[in-house]
């Protein structure tokens, strides 16, 4: 019997979360001034989203991926914690980007550094989700993946394939107004595409917040060389799909990751209680 005044196991972990909550507001503190001012705000609270998210990460993954000494455990800890520092990477070159023009001034222009992080944030997402994730399973004979709460799929669902669609689509309307930009919008789309396609090995959450980023920059590339685009797609639709979208990619890796976490412990604790169960009956 426990004790009166041990908190529940969903109470515990629901504490964790609270910082994506603080997310939330942050994203909003960034969403009020692009629809209504003041226009002051908006660069300082754009810088701080992904440091808000990269604070609710670690909030809620770090208790949960704590160094242990037991053996059985240990390997999976230390697979998930790479995973975990792959996705704080990702978030990393994504607040670079998002601060393109005042980081790297001596570009010239904000689109060219704007594209290079963001692809190098892509490329930590698509090793997160094809690598990262799928080594935190804990690894054990016989061990089927019967009793994952999220297992990582081995294979891409066939409907990603609209993200090749859609990166043809977009290249073909895109391509009269690229001018020296055609190359790396090309292969920069690749690698958005790549990540949205890759978000589909993780889970549902994940694979919503892959789709959310790729329609973001969606929005963001026809407001920008499409001419007319710009009247029609305003800040408030870029912003807002991208912070969900983010939010959505690291909310939801943070919940395979935690997942792994009591899976790895539930034979431990078994193995544990076992004698203990023995000597009660006796």
């Amino acid at each position: 019997m426990s004790s009166p005044s041990a908190p529940s196991e969903p109470r515990r972990a629901r504490a964790h979360w609270w910082g994506f909550g603080l997310y939330l507001v942050v994203l909003a503190a960034h969403l009020v001034p692009l629809m209504v001012g003041p226009a002051s705000l908006v660069s300082p609270t754009k810088l701080a989203i992904m440091p808000a998210l990269a604070l609710a990460v670690v909030i809620a993954v770090v208790p949960a991926l704590a160094p242990t000494s037991d053996a059985r455990t240990a390997p999976t800890i230390r697979r998930a914690r790479r995973a975990a520092a792959l996705l704080l990477l990702a978030l990393a070159f994504s607040w670079l980007g998002d601060g393109a023009g005042l980081f790297f001034p001596f570009f010239g222009a904000e689109l060219p550094p704007m594209l290079i992080c963001f692809g190098f944030a892509h490329l930590l997402y698509i090793a997160l989700f094809t690598r990262g994730l799928r080594d935190t399973r804990p690894r054990r004979a016989g061990d089927t993946g019967a009793g994952d709460a999220a297992p990582a799929r081995r294979r891409l669902p066939r409907w990603t394939l609209v993200y090749a669609v859609w990166w043809i689509v977009m290249i073909v309307l895109l391509w009269p107004h690229l001018g020296a930009l055609a190359i790396g919008v090309a292969v920069y789309g690749l690698v958005l595409a790549g990540t949205a396609a890759a978000a589909a090995l993780g889970s549902r959450a994940t694979a919503l917040g892959g789709l959310l980023f790729l329609a973001s920059d969606t929005l963001l590339a026809l407001r920008l060389f499409l001419p007319g685009a710009d009247a029609v797609i305003g800040d408030v639709a870029v912003m807002s799909t991208y912070g969900l979208g983010q939010g959505l990619l690291a909310a939801g890796t943070v919940a395979l990751l935690r997942a792994r976490r009591p899976h790895a412990l539930a034979d431990s604790d078994a193995i544990t209680d076992a004698p203990r169960e023995t000597s009660g009956a006796a």
